[in-house]
């Protein structure tokens, strides 16, 4: 069953983001099996929106703990908050998966 993380960074951070932007693009593509989707949170203006969405193909809610927890993002302490939320696929990439 896959799980949603959402990311949330802490007010003032943005520095910290691209400073470790390089290690965290190469951690999504060592990992890019385990993603479905992913990408960073933008404001209306196409503005860093300070956070990111992954959806991640993993079994249990400690593996996705472990996914987040092994992000460079994670690592440096960027994230003010995480949510990680079970999810069913309805529809993906156009096709009903119900």
């Amino acid at each position: 069953m896959p799980y949603i993380i959402e990311t949330f960074d802490k007010p003032g951070h943005q520095a910290v983001r691209q400073q470790h932007r390089p290690e965290h693009l190469a951690f999504l593509a060592e990992n890019a099996a385990l993603l479905l989707a992913c990408g960073a949170k933008l404001q209306d203006d196409g503005q860093d929106g300070g956070g990111g969405l992954y959806i991640v193909d993993l079994d249990t809610r400690e593996e996705a703990e472990a996914f987040i927890q092994g992000d460079p993002f994670h690592k440096v302490g960027l994230f003010e908050r995480v949510t990680i939320t079970r999810w069913r696929k309805a529809y993906l990439d156009g096709k009903l998966m119900l």
